[in-house]
């Protein structure tokens, strides 16, 4: 298993990545083993970048290039497992048809396309969550417990029903200061804000979700993703190291 940083949050608390290799470089002394994606503007950018990857010890789980097609490809090119779902339908029957076709073009590579769950998209509710899964078949999950238990949902119970589709997870904790519903809010946003694992107040435990997939045989990448920083980024993440490390005991 390793663990890594999904580090949009990062790129709100900075302004954006100035130095990619800095960031792995100081998200290693913290712990970590890499990044989720690599972000590459060409195949020579992204050559270069896995290269720097490479020479520090870091690693990423995919590739996000400056389309669809250049994303699955590079993706494939560099051996790595999955790339998101990204399509353009506004209606659920419409996503899920784009997404199984999503699917079919990246499986012929090998690569597998996952679902991020997500509040205010089309897949926010755990009912919405298993109708997808139900309906994109051969699509996995990269399985985001903070924005599902902020909908209502029971993280513990995907993970325990749906571990064969997690391909990736992404663990965080939700502040809630206001009520979300209705389902879909579109300010949602303005409810509560994503925390450090252990510091939220509806009850989330991580460290129980993580024991979970790991006693059914979980042994890919789990990211710690903190959308809100309120103080320095890395001593945020560092105490999110922390509570994994307590978790895996």
């Amino acid at each position: 298993m390793k663990f890594g940083v999904a580090d949009y949050g990062m790129n709100v608390w900075y302004g954006g990545c100035y130095d990619t290799m800095q960031r792995l470089i100081d998200l290693k002394n913290i712990g970590y083993d890499g990044i989720e994606r690599l972000e590459a503007s060409s195949p020579s950018d992204a050559v270069a970048k896995a290269v720097e990857f490479k020479r520090l010890g870091m690693d990423f789980a995919t590739v996000r290039g400056p389309s669809i097609e250049a994303t699955i490809k590079w993706t494939a090119a560099f051996g790595k497992e999955y790339v998101w779902a990204q399509v353009t339908g506004k209606d659920f029957d419409t996503y899920c048809r784009q997404v199984n076709e999503q699917v079919k073009a990246a499986s012929a590579l090998g690569v597998r396309v996952v679902l991020h769950n997500h509040l205010g998209t089309l897949v926010e509710t755990e009912e919405e969550l298993e109708a997808f899964l139900a309906k994109c078949p051969l699509c996995g999950l990269v399985f985001d417990t903070g924005h599902h238990a902020a909908a209502g949902g029971d993280p513990l119970g995907i993970v325990k029903r749906y571990y064969p589709r997690i391909i990736a997870l992404h663990l965080k904790d939700w502040k809630k200061t206001g009520d979300i519903s209705p389902v879909h809010n579109p300010k949602w946003y303005d409810c509560g804000y994503f925390t450090g694992l252990g510091e939220g107040n509806i009850g989330q435990d991580n460290g129980a979700i993580l024991k979970a997939a790991v006693k059914v045989g979980y042994d890919r990448w789990v990211f710690v993703e903190h959308d809100t920083h309120t103080q320095e980024a890395l001593v945020d993440l560092a105490a999110s190291r922390d509570y994994l490390r307590k978790s895996e005991q």
